[in-house]
């Protein structure tokens, strides 16, 4: 039987680019997903009504759900209402793409084609592995998360090659514990998953992508996210399991609930 496969897209003031990645769907990616989610976080621009008159207005073979976050959760809230949905609905695979267009979901075709995916816990999407192809990206900030990577590898016993990109695919078997619930909603969420990573055994592989910026805004304050991650480095290299166990959130929420916005 074939696997059933989710795609997650987390949707922030991203309404000039969320119709470019939902074109980069064709024939052939989307004969692999067997539902879309595009959940908003509570975006103050247009993105959801440019959403809807996309799906009113093309053909999309696969069904669609455009969810509301109840409230402005984080990227790594809206991933928490993901694999809850996910896993509340028995899909085996979900799928990760961020809707700002800056990765591509052609470069997980070959891995859903040859089902690799199946060997692993996840697979994470990597910008600086020898074979990606970076489009637009600072050679300062490709410096940053260079160093970055080699603090990470240092602490993990295994060569990572980006902290956190917008393609990713989790079996949701690895996500039924809800390990996760207490790390940080905000950008630092994909640092504490490859931390739990470690802690928890869970088999994961690296494969290269493509990332561009072009017209996105991005909401990484290079500085403080230089800070956070460092102390959360530091935190976990003493206190192991029990840091990750522990409570990170800033505010807390005893779900992470949405709603229902539109349907194809």
């Amino acid at each position: 039987m074939e696997e059933k496969i989710l795609l997650f897209i987390p949707m922030y003031n991203c309404e000039k680019q969320i119709t470019r990645v939902l074109d980069k769907l064709n024939k052939e990616s989307a004969r692999f997903i067997s539902q879309i989610i595009i959940v908003n976080n509570r975006s103050t621009d247009n993105g959801e009504q440019v959403v809807i008159d996309y799906l009113n207005n093309n053909e999309v073979n696969v069904k669609v759900s455009l969810l509301r976050n109840d409230y402005n959760y984080g990227l790594g809230g809206s991933h928490k209402v993901a694999f809850d949905y996910a896993t509340t609905n028995e899909f085996d695979y979900v799928i990760v793409l961020h809707g700002d267009d800056q990765a591509n979901i052609e470069d997980l075709v070959t891995i859903l084609k040859n089902k690799e995916y199946k060997n692993y816990d996840c697979m994470l999407g990597a910008r600086f592995s020898i074979k990606s192809k970076l489009i637009g990206y600072s050679k300062f900030r490709i410096f940053g998360n260079m160093v970055f990577n080699m603090v990470f590898s240092t602490l993990l016993c295994k060569k990572i090659t980006d902290l956190g990109a917008g393609l990713n695919i989790y079996s949701t078997k690895m996500l039924e514990s809800k390990f996760y619930f207490k790390f940080k909603d905000n950008l630092t969420f994909n640092c504490y998953m490859l931390l739990a990573a470690k802690a928890y055994k869970q088999n994961i592989k690296f494969f290269p992508i493509s990332w561009r910026e072009e017209d996105q805004v991005s909401n990484v304050k290079m500085f403080s996210q230089a800070i956070n991650t460092l102390k959360l480095v530091l935190k976990y290299f003493f206190q192991r399991k029990k840091y990750l166990q522990s409570e990170h959130r800033d505010k807390i929420y005893e779900e992470y609930t949405h709603q229902l916005v539109y349907e194809n």
